[in-house]
């Protein structure tokens, strides 16, 4: 019958054919060739102007090259092209690492936001559900700015009205795979803006020899490893607290012993007393003579060299108050670090129960009243629930070494540690590897740091020990 019918008139139709096919064709609007043509050179234009305001540098050594092939001649050209890249290998070889700071990093950042973010920005971003596909319009998060340095890219990225930084941070492994990492970081950078940290590879893989004992006398902080950025890892123990927790052979040994070396000068001087529970007889141990008579293995001598650092505690309270609110180390009242190597079982798998609750009431008491006088915990487990330690929210500088469950970062670090980027629970169990590497979160900052602490050998501790000694 009717095979092609404009409008609504087809309702009023009745045919008995019944292979009968109403076709509505739509309005076709035919739009001037000059205006598609202005449409496209205004595109190309906007994109070149873009490309030349976000990329100055790449736009002069392309445009200069062609400018004097244009105006003098092919040979005056490549002569150009040949000295500049004289120049650029001399410098290379002569100055690398300003040659990496103001060309090498800068064309590599321009390269991978071409090449890997860029081309995989739209499927990383609807696979992972960070971009929305609406009414066949992808909506996606703005790839911003991309910044390379030695061992990581820093992606700038505006995200989407509406989203948050939960969003990114449940989606780090979509990102990191995404883009041919094997993690990655998030970090807000400002409102409605995030930096993400992905990792080209890894510079703390390989062990790091123990920290160089420090020339002048201080109580820190004190340098015990490095950054994943390169910079030396400068922990701080005077005016804080420090709890440090990892599984069995994470590293705890590395962290306490280089603390003690880079505090090693100042003990010599007469700043620092170090006072050593070691209820396992076994890590602080080799190094029984620089603590003297301020060393304690069995629970009851623990007990009471914690409630004799209460009593300085206190003595110094009464002297100090009025008079001053911070402490500065001298020889008369030099800075008192106690270190606790396996706080665990001396506060929740003591079976005398007298003695857990004189522990546990020590620790306390030095944990919320000790940092103004001078008397500082470092305290190391392996368990970090909250039936174990109590008071862990009672150490404002945390560590997180090599953990068994994801649900431990969060124990350690705090509540949304893992999400930002703190995955110590991937952090690899073999000691060539693993060994020492730990994530940091300070008083100071939400935001996790990936360290890795220098190994102190039995040999180096004896050294330390003897240099005491003598």
């Amino acid at each position: 019958m009717f095979k092609k019918l404009p409008g609504d008139e087809a309702q009023h139709l009745v045919t008995t054919t019944p292979d009968t096919a109403v076709v509505f064709r739509p309005a076709v609007l035919h739009t001037p060739a000059i205006i598609t043509v202005l449409i496209f050179t205004w595109r190309l234009l906007a994109g070149l102007i873009r490309v030349i305001w976000r990329h100055p540098i790449a736009a002069i050594v392309v445009a200069v090259p062609v400018v004097t092939w244009a105006l003098y001649g092919w040979p005056w050209g490549l002569g150009l092209v040949a000295l500049v890249l004289v120049g650029l290998t001399a410098w290379f070889f002569l100055a690398r690492a300003s040659f990496l700071r103001w060309v090498g990093w800068r064309l590599l950042a321009f390269w991978r936001r071409i090449w890997v973010y860029r081309r995989h920005w739209q499927p990383v971003m609807i696979v992972s559900g960070l971009g929305r596909r609406i009414h066949g319009r992808d909506y996606l998060p703005r790839l911003v700015h991309v910044t390379c340095t030695s061992w990581a890219d820093l992606v700038t990225v505006r995200m989407l009205t509406g989203q948050c930084v939960k969003d990114w941070a449940d989606r780090v492994d979509h990102l990191a795979h995404g883009f041919g990492a094997t993690s990655c970081r998030v970090s807000i950078a400002r409102a409605g803006w995030l930096l993400l940290i992905i990792p080209r590879h890894d510079p703390l893989a390989t062990p790091l020899p123990a920290v160089p004992i420090p020339d002048e006398a201080t109580v820190g902080p004190v340098e015990i490893g490095r950054c994943e950025d390169g910079t030396p890892w400068k922990l701080k123990v005077h005016g804080t607290h420090v709890l440090v927790a990892g599984a069995t052979g994470a590293g705890k040994g590395s962290i306490i012993w280089s603390t003690i070396r880079g505090l090693l000068p100042a003990v010599r001087a007469g700043l620092v007393q170090i006072w050593a529970l070691d209820p396992k007889r076994m890590e602080l141990s080799f190094g029984r003579t620089l603590f003297g008579d301020r060393y304690a293995a069995t629970p009851d001598a623990c007990a009471d060299l914690l409630e004799a650092a209460v009593a300085v505690m206190q003595e110094r309270a009464d002297r100090f108050a009025g008079l001053q609110r911070t402490h500065t180390p001298t020889t008369e009242d030099p800075f008192v670090l106690v270190v606790v190597d396996e706080v665990a079982f001396l506060t929740a798998y003591q079976s005398d129960k007298g003695l857990k609750l004189r522990i546990s009431a020590a620790l306390a008491t030095l944990t919320t009243q000790g940092r103004a006088v001078g008397v500082g915990v470092l305290a190391a487990l392996q368990d970090p629930r909250k039936d174990v330690l109590s008071i862990r929210n009672l150490f404002p500088d945390k560590i997180a070494l090599r953990l068994d469950e994801s649900e431990q970062v969060d124990m350690v670090l705090g509540d949304g540690a893992r999400d930002r980027g703190a995955l110590a629970d991937h952090i690899s169990p073999i000691p060539a590897q693993g060994a020492g590497v730990a994530y940091v979160r300070l008083e100071t900052s939400p935001d996790p740091i990936r360290v890795r602490a220098a190994y102190v050998s039995d040999a180096d501790i004896r050294a330390m020990a003897e240099a005491v000694t003598a």
